[in-house]
């Protein structure tokens, strides 16, 4: 059904995204089979598909969790994407992000990637766009994407050098060709957090791709004092570092030579 509702929804000039989860290894080699060929069908039928993998939440949800608790887990995870999608279009903020930005991005993309950072702290910049950019629900590295959509939202403190340094980070980590487009807001409520939305699509074939690591911490170590808060545990297994690519910052020439002064 939803194949069938998605193409009509494409063929009547709708941009068409999908999000969906396949099942845990648990559930059967048949209904993964069963979802596997559902999902290649969807696909067709859309402009961009969000996949998750259930399996994958093995490796961030602690060992005594409730099984209830890690289907919400599961839930919550598809939620984020529908409100983080929509949240970049309808909210407005400093540097708005309209429908036109994310048609460009996500019109006939095929796979995508959302992920979404929260972090506090002296470093909270970084760590929130590295969090978006590595969660270890992501079945594929980053590091393809050819168009990207990012907001970052930050409390009133938010400044213009944090906003470069998660451009930064994510600039370094996809193709160096890639489309990208980005959007800032200040909401008074997040109390020294800083957030980040990200939106990757245009990768090649999968089998050209490479994986993200499966081994997370279970629990995540205790924090050394005055280390940042984040909001989930982090990889064990670093990712393997990236070729140094010239930065390239988001100001303006007159500001980063402010900056610099």
């Amino acid at each position: 059904a939803a194949a069938v509702v998605a193409q009509v929804a494409r063929e009547a000039g709708c941009l068409t995204v999908g999000i969906v989860t396949k099942p845990f290894l648990f559930e059967g080699r048949k209904r993964l089979a069963a979802a596997e060929a559902a999902i290649a069908e969807l696909k067709k039928c859309v402009d961009t598909l969000i996949v998750v993998s259930n399996e994958r939440l093995l490796a961030i949800v602690p060992d005594n969790t409730p099984l209830q608790d890690a289907f919400t887990v599961a839930d919550d995870v598809l939620r984020q994407g529908v409100v983080g999608i929509g949240e970049i279009i309808l909210k407005p903020g400093l540097v708005n992000v309209d429908f036109a930005d994310i048609r460009s991005v996500m019109k006939d993309a095929g796979s995508a990637l959302m992920g979404i950072g929260v972090a506090s702290g002296k470093n909270r910049a970084v760590e929130a766009a590295t969090m978006a950019i590595s969660s270890p629900l992501l079945e594929f590295s980053i590091s393809h994407a050819k168009g990207v959509v990012f907001v970052v939202t930050g409390d009133p403190s938010l400044t213009l050098s944090e906003v470069n340094e998660a451009a930064d980070v994510i600039y370094s980590a996809v193709d160096e060709d890639a489309n990208i487009i980005f959007g800032t807001d200040i909401d008074p409520t997040a109390k020294n957090e800083l957030s980040i939305t990200i939106v990757a699509t245009g990768f090649p074939d999968n089998s050209n791709m490479g994986t993200m690591p499966a081994a997370v911490a279970k629990e995540a170590p205790a924090s050394p004092a005055g280390a940042a808060a984040a909001s989930v545990a982090p990889v064990a297994v670093p990712p393997t570092p990236a070729p140094q690519k010239e930065s390239r910052s988001i100001l303006p020439g007159f500001l980063r030579r402010k900056q610099s002064s």
